[in-house]
């Protein structure tokens, strides 16, 4: 299976829980894509506690690599979350980022908008894995300009990278 952390960083792990979503299961419907019946591309509920030592700040991640694209599929990216912040609400990736943290701003995703995108696997396309990653760095402010791409962020993550929570969801399209 495609492992998307298999050529990263070996960084120890930290907790990620959420209200909205368990680890392993199936994205609710709110958190679908709005193209899909019942989807609302609303962001799901977050929270981390454990995270490494000298983190200075975070990035969250939401992250399809098995989408038919031969590179995945980036459905949301947020930078510059302050090292005190260790939650983000329920619908905070909407199209103002009115739930993010001063500071904090969100990176367009593989639609090239800069807000939470929900799930939407192809039709008959199989089951796919989305990664909901927070990323605890080094810095308090990673230098990736608000327009640039998630994947460019992940290759400045990299650098300065001090652990990582994982969930993962699933979602398929009959």
């Amino acid at each position: 299976m495609n492992n998307p952390f298999a050529r990263l960083p070996q960084v120890p792990s930290f907790t990620l829980t959420s209200t909205t979503l368990a680890d392993g299961a199936p994205w609710p419907a709110e958190q679908m894509s709005a193209s899909l019946p019942g989807g609302k591309d609303i962001s799901p509920q977050l929270s981390w506690n454990g995270a490494p030592e000298g983190t200075k700040s975070y990035a969250v991640t939401v992250y399809d690599p098995d989408a038919p694209t031969g590179s995945g599929f980036w459905h949301w990216a947020v930078a510059d979350i302050p090292a005190t912040v260790t939650e983000l609400p329920e619908g905070a990736g909407d199209d103002t980022g009115s739930g993010l943290p001063d500071g904090a701003y969100q990176l367009p995703n593989d639609a090239r908008v800069a807000r939470y995108l929900g799930a939407a696997p192809p039709a008959g396309h199989g089951p796919h894995r989305y990664f909901v990653v927070v990323h605890a760095l080094d810095t308090e402010a990673i230098g990736v300009p608000a327009g640039a791409t998630p994947a460019y962020l992940g290759f400045t993550i990299a650098g300065h990278l001090l652990g990582r929570a994982v969930l993962t969801a699933t979602a398929e399209t009959p």
